[in-house]
């Protein structure tokens, strides 16, 4: 396992994606740490256990603001946001949208977040199957996210492919230009959304940032662009693969479906363990060694790439008891799905609703459903960010 060519193979693989805990399992035990060979030529040390992998999420001096790093040159242009600063600007930025996202604002929202499911379910009802990404998992979080910021829902298909084209980017070379392509078309109808927006204000989130904007209080435009792109991708993409990979992870053990059918109210224990046992992050984005530093018996050089396996931490037997069990009954259980510290996801609780919703919802309603394809022959989405299928086809 010491072989940097080996844990290329093992890392880099279509196998890999479509399973990677066999690998994170001996890795934990044998190479927890290590610097990995990415394929856009640039190396990183990879962390896989979870106590190893908090501390990293904690530590303030591995860095998100890739400006400070010199040796790396910032060429994204949506990057000024709170998921890529560190403090002051971290607090700063994640004040502006917070107040959008309190629990009392969250929980108001239940039932309109209960009868978009409905009218998404509803569509397909009259068939005999349905493909639980494209018809449910990935309009409900997108319905909601846009309306919350004040933008055509109409439009919602434009974001799916930016975003896939961003987020599926991560460290592929070969995708770069469109994820940069992506980019500009993203600005460029920001920049015309924010042009309305300035005329005729309203009462979502995007007419407050606009409006903070214009006051001169602190935002700057490419803040605005960061920060409101960032609301849009991972205000759907977390939901998109919780529904996905949690409605799989009930088809592969009937057991606990039926478990849930019959008791929903176990439905947030068994979001914590969705989120844990097949988590829709895959890999944190990138953090940097702000100084030379020793970790854990390493030493890592200042400017070094850092990367958090979170779906690896959140398999660690050092942590959970049996962690390659499902069990919905485990109960909330400190994974790392959402991450820790300060940049520990602002929009969790309102995932945890819609996959709540989403997920009980799909189950009183087509108690019966069964996956219409093998687990094996399932396509994974590439890149290293996220982890979830392509497309789940159900019989209802």
């Amino acid at each position: 396992m010491n072989s940097r060519d080996t844990l290329e193979q093992m890392m880099f693989t279509p196998e890999f994606k479509q399973n990677p805990y066999p690998v994170y399992e001996k890795l934990r035990a044998s190479n927890p740490i290590f610097k990995q060979f990415f394929p856009n030529g640039h190396y990183g040390w990879i962390i896989s256990k979870y106590e190893d992998a908090v501390e990293v999420l904690k530590d303030q001096r591995f860095i998100k603001d890739i400006a400070k790093v010199s040796s790396i040159e910032q060429t994204s242009v949506i990057g000024k946001n709170m998921l890529f600063s560190d403090l002051p600007d971290h607090k700063r930025l994640r004040g502006f949208v917070q107040k959008g996202f309190t629990p009392q604002i969250i929980a108001g929202k239940r039932e309109h977040i209960q009868k978009i499911a409905d009218d998404l379910l509803d569509a397909v009802s009259a068939g005999h199957t349905m493909n639980l990404i494209d018809d449910y998992a990935f309009h409900l979080p997108i319905i909601v996210i846009c309306e919350i910021l004040g933008i055509p829902t109409e439009d919602r298909e434009k974001f799916r492919s930016w975003s896939n084209s961003i987020i599926e980017a991560s460290f592929e070379e070969r995708s770069r230009e469109a994820s940069l392509q992506a980019q500009d078309e993203f600005v460029e109808y920001l920049r015309e959304r924010f042009a309305i927006v300035r005329e005729n204000p309203g009462d979502d989130l995007i007419s407050q940032l606009v409006v903070a904007d214009e006051t001169g209080d602190q935002l700057s435009e490419g803040e605005l662009y960061g920060v409101v792109t960032l609301l849009i991708i991972a205000g759907h993409e977390t939901t998109v693969n919780l529904i996905g990979n949690g409605v799989l992870a009930l088809l592969e053990h009937p057991e606990q479906r039926e478990q849930l059918i019959q008791h929903p109210e176990y439905i947030h224990g068994a979001i914590e363990e969705m989120l844990r046992y097949n988590g829709p992050v895959e890999f944190s984005t990138a953090r940097w060694a702000s100084e030379d530093l020793a970790f854990k018996g390493h030493m890592i050089q200042k400017n070094d790439l850092v990367i958090v396996a979170l779906d690896s931490a959140n398999r660690d037997p050092e942590r959970f008891s049996q962690p390659d069990v499902f069990d919905i009954s485990r109960g909330k259980s400190q994974h790392l799905a959402f991450g820790k510290g300060i940049h520990l996801c602002l929009g969790a609780p309102l995932a945890r609703l819609e996959g709540e919703i989403a997920i009980n919802t799909l189950l009183r309603r087509f108690p019966k459903l069964e996956l219409q394809a093998n687990i094996a022959d399932l396509e994974w989405r590439p890149g290293m960010l996220v982890r979830g299928v392509k497309e789940l086809p159900l019989s209802i």
